[in-house]
C-alpha cells in the first residue's frame, strides 16, 4: 500500500510542478461546459430542462478531458527515460498500475470539482442530492480510470497513441458510461440512494471487474 502511494504521490509530484495535463483538462473540460451552455441557452430558465441535459453535458466534460489526462499518464516517463526505472523497480507491476490510476483519479476528481460549480453556474442550475451526485461521479471516475490507465499503458508505444486511446477507450467504458449516466440524472432529479441502487450496484461490479482485470493483464500488457 506504501509502495502504491509513493508512486502515485511521485506521479502527483510532478503534475503539480508544471501542471501542464492538469491545465490542458482543466480548460478542456470547462470549454465542453461554456459551448453546451450557449448550444442551450434556450432552456437555461427551466430546472426540468437542464436536469435532462446535465448528466450527458457533464459526462462528456469528464470523458473528454480525461481521455487528455490519460494520454499522457505513461507518456512522460517514456519521454524522460524513466519507464524502464519503473519496471526495474523492486515492486510488483500491479503496484506500478494501481498507484498510476491512483493518480489519475485524483487529477480527474479535482477536474470535477472545478467543472461542476462552473456547470452550476452557467446553467444556473441548483443542485440536489449532492452527496449522492459525488458517489455517482466518484464510482464513474474509478471504473473509467481503471480500463483507461490499462490502455495507456497498451498505447504507450505506439505512434498513434493520441488517436488510438479514445478509440479503444469509449467502447470499453461504455458499461461504466450507462449506469453513470442514468445514476447522474437521477441523482440530480432528487433520487434517493435507494432509487438509483440498481445503477450503483452495476456501477461497483464494473469497478471491480475492470481493476481486478487490469491488475491481472498489467504485466502482460507493460513487458517489453
Amino acid at each position: 500500500m506504501i509502495r502504491i502511494l509513493d508512486i502515485a504521490a511521485k506521479d502527483l509530484k510532478e503534475e503539480f510542478r508544471t501542471k501542464q495535463m492538469l491545465n490542458s483538462m482543466v480548460i478542456f473540460s470547462l470549454l465542453v461546459i461554456v459551448i453546451f451552455s450557449i448550444s442551450f441557452g434556450s432552456i437555461l430558465g427551466s430546472s426540468e430542462n437542464v436536469a435532462m441535459v446535465a448528466p450527458g453535458v457533464l459526462w462528456i466534460a469528464f470523458i473528454f478531458a480525461g481521455s487528455i489526462g490519460l494520454s499522457r499518464s505513461f507518456v512522460a516517463e517514456l519521454e524522460n527515460g524513466c519507464l524502464e526505472g519503473l519496471k526495474l523497480c523492486p515492486v510488483s507491476r500491479s503496484v506500478i498500475y494501481t498507484g498510476k490510476a491512483v493518480a489519475n483519479i485524483v487529477l480527474m476528481l479535482i477536474v470535477e470539482l472545478i467543472t461542476i460549480p462552473l456547470f452550476v453556474i452557467l446553467f444556473n442550475y441548483s443542485i440536489g442530492g449532492l452527496l449522492l451526485l459525488a458517489l455517482v461521479i466518484a464510482l464513474g471516475t474509478i471504473g473509467f480510470v481503471c480500463v483507461g490507465t490499462l490502455l495507456s499503458a497498451l498505447t504507450v508505444n505506439t505512434r498513434t497513441r493520441e488517436i488510438l486511446l479514445p478509440v479503444l477507450l469509449l467502447p470499453l467504458v461504455l458499461p461504466v458510461l450507462i449506469p453513470a449516466v442514468m445514476a447522474t440524472g437521477s441523482a440530480l432529479s432528487g433520487a434517493s440512494f435507494w432509487d438509483i441502487s440498481q445503477e450503483l450496484r452495476l456501477l461497483v461490479v464494473y469497478d471491480v471487474v475492470f481493476f481486478l482485470v487490469a491488475q491481472l493483464v498489467f504485466e502482460y500488457v507493460i513487458q517489453d
